[in-house]
């Protein structure tokens, strides 16, 4: 199976399956230097962390992350960093019921026609915990490009119907909620619109919204190496992400050319824009202003209702999925988009170093 590998200048490969002994990545190219530890990691890493909540599976895993090589008191050495987080409480017999029985809005149905064979306990290389690997390795990106004063937020701003109202927004809030909405009142609403659903066992989809402040100009690379095009990439491919947003996204189909554009500026001495509903890039690279990234999730396909499906041999049958299943996947994967964006600013960044002559000299003379 190919497609583990992510990144050009800074490679990411994870590995390892939903109810095996362990998940991990490896990352390659990361600079010589880069202060870092295990607390630094696990502090990405609790963020998406199973058990905290009624919103989330009841799956009881401390996700302890351990840094198997490339640091050396405090500091990467240059080599690739190996990490590894072991699986403590994976229950295969859960999945015993659908182990000839293609879960509806699962992998089944196309793994097994890819591969002839799967991995049903828990949904293997599909399952959500192979994002462990993207952010632990986002957590080292994201530590690369604070060297540099960029910093994220990132939020759950839409559960079901319920948005975030963005002028009552409360950047401290969103680590004291489950859901990890800016909104006091939206997060109220939308725990009571998901108890309800957990209560008729159905799940909602969601949408989570990313804002990379202090980016520098430059990033990307015309035609296929847009950044909003590598981002776009690396988030969809994010198991349960639909839909990738920039900017305004899909709301410029009700603009105007008058009203989407950005007016330029001059505001303390440097060109800047006087809005930013393009997101922060403009022919694919960045422009100095916010990074405005939305990634939209649909329901959990793992739900407690019965629904229609078929056997591989091709059975009509009726299937309720057992095991322990997150209602909303929002939540816990805001800090999968903030580690996607995280390793593709990075990996764009450490590629700009070699754009011109003038940064090549700044390097070697």
């Amino acid at each position: 199976m190919s497609g583990s590998i992510f990144g050009k200048n800074l490679r990411v490969s994870t590995w390892g399956e939903s109810h095996g002994k362990a998940v991990g990545a490896v990352i390659d190219g990361c600079p010589a230097g880069l202060s870092i530890d295990e607390d630094y990691i696990q502090s990405f890493l609790d963020r998406r962390k199973p058990g905290q909540s009624k919103f989330t599976t009841a799956r009881n895993e401390d996700d302890k992350v351990m840094i198997m090589s490339g640091v050396f008191e405090g500091k990467t050495t240059g080599t690739p960093i190996s990490l590894l987080v072991f699986n403590t409480d994976h229950r295969s017999a859960d999945y015993g019921n659908v182990k000839d029985t293609f879960r509806p809005g699962h992998a089944d149905y196309t793994f097994d026609e890819k591969y002839g064979f799967r991995d049903y306990r828990g949904g293997g290389r599909s399952s959500g915990r192979e994002t462990i690997g993207r952010v632990a390795a986002g957590a080292v990106a994201a530590k690369l490009l604070s060297e540099f004063g960029v910093s994220f937020t990132t939020y759950v701003d839409m559960i079901g119907n319920i948005k975030v109202n963005e002028t009552k927004l409360d950047k401290a809030f969103i680590n004291e909620n489950p859901l990890y909405m800016p909104d006091k009142d939206a997060y109220e609403k939308a725990s009571d619109y998901l108890s309800k659903l957990s209560a008729s066992g159905d799940s909602s989809g969601s949408s989570v919204k990313c804002i990379v402040s202090g980016v520098m100009t430059g990033l990307g690379d015309p035609v296929f190496d847009k950044l909003d095009a590598r981002l776009a990439y690396g988030i969809m491919s994010i198991g349960a992400v639909k839909a990738v947003e920039i900017g305004d996204g899909t709301a410029v189909v009700n603009s105007t050319g008058s009203g989407n554009n950005d007016a330029f500026i001059v505001s303390e001495g440097r060109i800047s824009k006087e809005t930013n509903h393009s997101g922060g890039t403009l022919g694919g690279i960045s422009d100095g202003d916010s990074l405005i990234i939305r990634a939209s999730f649909k329901p959990t396909p793992s739900i407690y209702s019965s629904q229609k499906t078929v056997t591989k041999d091709g059975n009509e049958t009726v299937l309720a999925i057992k095991g322990r299943h997150d209602p909303v996947i929002g939540p816990r994967a805001a800090v999968v988009v903030e580690s996607m964006t995280a390793l593709v600013i990075a990996d764009l960044l450490l590629g700009n170093a070699s754009s011109t002559l003038g940064n090549l000299k700044k390097i070697y003379l």
